[in-house]
């Protein structure tokens, strides 16, 4: 006798540290669960961002099962699938938006499909582009050598070579596929207790693999299903490039292999794997030193030649350098040339001519100071140092307008471009996206408004019937629509159909203080927050870092004074150390129970902003760490530690 379910559904998402993706994800849900028979788990990985806080005032009707760690994908998942009591169960991840309809058209087919035990949908990336991973094929060795050494890239549409991504098989048609994505897996309930439940030896990535492969092993078919779409803004948890990532992902498939394979095709397996690991580990990270070190490397080399070749200039009058000079002397002058400028943001994007103006000028300074105290066997020439100076500052000034010119994008020395926006929705929540707009982009050319009417409404510039036609006359470069206004299968619709090439979509959530999206699967989603970021830009970060080390070498300098003053000693020093080393910062945020808006990450502080107030309560703290954050500035760090100086032992 088949068993009896209370539910049709029930929904899991795992979440950590993702609170604004979760509430937009939840808030779909809700809208796909009306008039239907569904429970909804919430899992929280022991987040710190407010999630935890922000389910349970916004969705009292969430099951919310609070960790007080991080016990990984399979695990958490797990522990709701244990007591849920549904027919189907979906995994679905927090940085996923679905369709209205998207519940119940999937658990139709799984009805008139008694044959399927799982599920995977048509999934679109935060731009409106087809995310390959929607229907993909088992990893044997053969496939995932095609995958590691590019084959699959090479020749997506091959039956052969394209067999990870399944790109033979059409998007567009449903079709039987091997393994479905852990982003949106949807299984019987009956099969999960035949086959088994997410294998915990996997602590993140290749579980739904594992899964999927057990399923088919148990006598069911995974089918994709492309009748309904979603949004998965890929890679908000995880950096894709990060090393960490080719770990974890790769190690992930070598377990995959030891399991299902036979020994003989798993040694082989894990032989690929392994090397696949420190192949791309070391491309990861040679690429990253190479982007962050390549054009450096070129301004110190043509720098220090043109130092040298302007000592031929004094050789022609029979001046020679001595060999000290141009042995030791000049590389220390393009070092500290160089040092002023990435000090003093020359080398942030983008580039700004009057910031290496600064770091030139800065670094011609300390030259002169340096020069000044040495002896004068060494001082050589102050001529020549100006003179230096001014070659330095036209090859910074040459070379970045070739790069202007040249290469563009991150290298553009003009303001970043004005954007024009085109806000899709009622008049109310129109004027409301406006404000966060204005107080969170700097340079804004046009924002316009969209209704949402079969006709123009007044001061509107068209309807959203419309809305093609509207970013091609009026140039939008980016489309915001509204998700109290409109339904997530118009948002979508809307994505696909768009030229996605030179346009970006936002999705504004009712109520909320903040717009998400996302550029390319990537990068981690764009996020527009009232502004509190001002601590976590470029200069902020560099300048506070700076003073964290110029300030701790200065007390542990002083320490034998100052330990006199401290009763806990080992704790002074050790915070000192830690502060020097990067593991903490002297000022970071109060802890607070009630933390309204996801603070900008920054490292853990020894001291914070509450630290000399006498009445303490959750809500100041609250709103003290805001203002941190919003209003940053190195002397705000300086003031802190100054007024907080007694708790630098804690």
């Amino acid at each position: 006798m088949k068993k009896k379910y209370k539910y049709k559904i029930s929904i899991i998402i795992v979440n950590y540290n993702v609170e604004f993706f979760l509430e937009q994800c939840l808030n779909s849900v809700r809208k796909a669960l009306i008039d239907f028979n569904g429970q909804v788990f919430v899992v929280d990985n022991n987040s710190i961002d407010g999630s935890i806080e922000m389910v349970k005032s916004k969705f009292p009707e969430v099951n919310l099962i609070a960790n007080k760690d991080n016990k990984g994908f399979s695990k958490a998942n797990n522990q709701a699938i244990t007591v849920s009591n549904a027919e189907y169960i979906l995994l679905l991840n927090p940085d996923t938006v679905i369709e209205e309809d998207t519940i119940k058209k999937v658990c139709e087919f799984m009805d008139a499909n008694q044959d399927a035990g799982g599920l995977g949908v048509r999934m679109l990336d935060g731009k409106g582009k087809f995310l390959p991973e929607s229907k993909r094929g088992l990893p044997t060795p053969a496939v995932a050598f095609y995958k590691i050494f590019g084959l699959s890239k090479l020749f997506p549409k091959s039956k052969r070579f394209g067999q990870y991504h399944l790109g033979h098989l059409s998007e567009f048609e449903t079709n039987e596929i091997q393994i479905l994505s852990g982003a949106f897996m949807l299984m019987r309930a009956e099969v999960l207790e035949k086959v088994g439940l997410l294998d915990e030896t996997f602590f993140m990535y290749g579980e739904d693999i594992d899964l999927s492969y057990r399923i088919i092993k148990g006598g069911y078919k995974n089918y994709y299903f492309p009748e309904t779409r979603i949004i998965h803004y890929k890679g908000e948890s995880t950096k894709k490039s990060s090393v960490n990532y080719v770990f974890v992902f790769y190690k992930a498939m070598v377990i995959f292999a030891q399991k299902h394979f036979s020994q003989k095709n798993a040694k082989l397996f894990s032989f690929l794997i392994n090397c696949a690991i420190y192949f791309r580990a070391g491309l990861a990270v040679m690429t990253r030193i190479i982007r962050g070190a390549f054009l450096p490397f070129i301004d110190i080399s043509i720098i220090i030649t043109g130092l040298y070749l302007l000592t031929y200039s004094w050789s022609a009058e029979n001046i020679d350098f001595p060999d000290r000079i141009l042995k030791i002397a000049l590389p220390i002058y393009t070092g500290i040339w160089l040092l002023g400028v990435l000090l003093n943001g020359g080398y942030d994007k983008p580039l700004k001519l009057w910031n290496i103006f600064k770091g030139v000028t800065f670094g011609t300074l300390v030259i002169l100071v340096i020069y000044a105290l040495l002896p004068k066997d060494w001082q050589f020439s102050r001529l020549y140092i100006l003179l230096g100076a001014v070659f330095v500052m036209f090859y910074y000034l040459i070379s970045r307008i070739f790069l202007h010119f040249t290469v563009g994008h991150k290298f553009k020395l003009t303001r970043s471009h004005a954007k024009r926006f085109a806000i899709v929705g009622s008049k109310k929540e129109y004027e409301r996206v406006c404000a966060i707009l204005n107080q969170t982009i700097p340079n804004i050319e046009d924002i316009h408004w969209v209704c949402l009417g079969k006709s123009k409404e007044e001061n509107s510039i068209g309807n959203i019937h419309q809305l093609d036609q509207i970013t091609q006359i009026f140039n939008i470069d980016e489309i915001i629509f509204c998700a109290k206004d409109n339904t997530a299968n118009t948002i979508i619709s809307w994505m696909s159909v768009i030229d996605s090439s030179s346009i970006d979509f936002k999705i504004a959530q009712p109520d909320s203080l903040y717009l998400i999206g996302s550029n390319s699967i990537e990068t981690a989603g764009d996020l527009y927050v009232i502004n509190i970021n001002a601590i976590t830009n470029a200069t902020s970060q560099r300048n506070k870092r700076i003073f964290d080390i110029s300030f701790a070498l200065i007390l542990i300098f002083l320490s034998p004074i100052l330990c006199l003053y401290y009763k806990r000693k080992s704790n002074f020093f050790n915070n000192l150390f830690s502060i020097l080393f990067g593991r903490f910062s002297f000022v970071g945020y109060a802890n607070s129970k009630i933390q309204t808006t996801q603070l900008p990450r920054i490292k853990k502080g020894i001291l914070n902003a509450t630290d000399n107030l006498t009445i303490k309560d959750d809500s100041l703290t609250d709103k003290m760490n805001l203002l941190y954050a919003r209003d940053y500035r190195v002397a705000l760090d300086l003031r802190i530690v100054l007024k907080s100086f007694k708790f630098l032992d804690r």
